[in-house]
């Protein structure tokens, strides 16, 4: 059962991915990035690393996605 779970899981984050890089919009792009990074903390969470989980939910999907959107928004403007 936790086999399965984890296949789907690992699956859904290679099509989750693939998606991210056809989008053609880059707001797109970055919010399928955020569900790569949250698949991620699904699958350290699954194999029993919460330490790891922790940091890729805050610093690897939160904190990254932040700045990205930021960025994205300051191009916007300049433009």
């Amino acid at each position: 059962m936790i086999g399965l779970i984890i296949l789907c899981t690992f699956i859904g984050i290679i099509i989750i991915a693939f998606a991210s890089i056809i989008q053609n919009k880059l707001v797109d792009s970055i919010i399928l990035f955020m569900g790569v990074g949250l698949g991620s903390v699904v699958l350290f969470t699954i194999f029993k690393a919460p330490d790891v989980a922790l940091t890729e939910a805050v610093i690897g999907t939160g904190v990254s996605s932040l700045i990205f959107l930021m960025a994205l928004k300051h191009l916007k403007a300049t433009k």
